[in-house]
């Protein structure tokens, strides 16, 4: 980061910032892509290009982009949510042809469809290739946004390139700091000319940077080198996955459903949960009144992953 050649981003200029944008649009597959501070601006630059006030966006309950960014879509974009169970952490895609159907019996037209890879709040459950595709031909050439802040997560998890995962959807982003372990920054990435229109949003946003390279130096290496040990993330959670279902804290948790860096399971009383795990140095975070998540990253090692299961398994 120190040693990153550097220019005025706002204009274009920094050759750091323009190196990223580049390596992450050819591994996901897509002609541009534009960095931005977070994940949370990433997905509201693509609802406000992708749809106009007033539309309606179909989404996963508990995506993200809907329940985790401060109602940040109206505010920004002006459209509103329809919706859909996500609970198994996969849209159902005979459900999203009936939400699209419905625009026929008076309803507000469908323009976007968000889907969520790795989907966080199931428990960072991967979604296929296969699946992706069945949802964006069930979109009927309706924008599709993938919200990928952990698709790298699901890359590795399922043995499949990220452009893979990202194939149909019109855009596509990621985070760079989160298991990628850079300290700020996302990507978005699409069409030439929806990145160009998403680099104005961004500017309205407050998110048009100067001497950024310093940031995407860090992204670069987020890309090159951090991917491969994401592996590490997964085998660890599975761990307190298993520590979860021993413990009895969640009868009905079954932790094959664990395949990423995501322990997320069900407590009448989250919220003492997370509380008594604090107690134990140990710290989880709620989704909701009933909903206890754990995450792994790089900073955990196996000895932490031991004393956690250990603080579990005594709650």
């Amino acid at each position: 980061m120190a040693d990153a050649v550097v220019g005025d981003d706002g204009w274009g200029e920094d050759p750091t910032v323009r190196e990223l944008e580049e390596l992450y649009a050819g591994i996901v597959g897509k002609v541009a892509a534009v960095f931005v501070p977070s994940g949370v601006m990433a997905n509201q630059i693509a609802l406000r290009v992708l749809t106009r006030p007033g539309d309606t966006v179909l989404s996963g309950a508990m995506q993200h982009v809907v329940g985790f960014e401060e109602g940040a879509a109206s505010r920004n974009a002006g459209v509103q949510f329809r919706c859909l169970d996500d609970s198994t952490g996969v849209l159902d895609v005979g459900e999203v042809e009936r939400a699209i159907e419905s625009e026929r019996h008076h309803q507000p037209k469908v323009t976007a469809l968000v889907l969520e890879n790795t989907h966080m709040a199931s428990g960072g459950t991967p979604l296929t290739p296969e699946e992706t595709r069945a949802l964006v031909a069930a979109a009927g050439g309706r924008a599709v946004h993938l919200d990928g802040a952990r698709l790298f997560n699901a890359a590795v998890a399922l043995g499949c390139a990220p452009s893979d995962l990202a194939a149909g959807a019109t855009t596509v982003m990621s985070c760079l700091s989160k298991g990628l372990c850079a300290p700020v920054g996302s990507l978005l990435a699409g069409p030439a000319d929806v990145i160009a229109e998403g680099r104005v949003e961004r500017k309205r946003l407050g998110g048009s940077m100067r001497q950024a390279g310093v940031l995407a130096a860090a992204g670069l290496v987020s890309l090159r080198d951090m991917v491969d040990r994401l592996a590490e993330d997964h085998a660890r959670a599975r761990r307190l996955a298993d520590a979860v279902a021993a413990g009895g804290l969640d009868p009905a948790y079954d932790p094959s459903r664990c395949r990423t860096n995501i322990v997320a399971f069900t407590s009448p009383d989250a919220t003492g949960v997370v509380e008594r795990l604090a107690a134990r140095d140990v710290l989880a975070s709620t989704l909701s009144a009933t909903i206890v998540r754990l995450v792994t990253h790089a900073d955990l090692d196996d000895a932490g992953i031991e004393r956690a299961a250990s603080a579990l398994a005594s709650l």
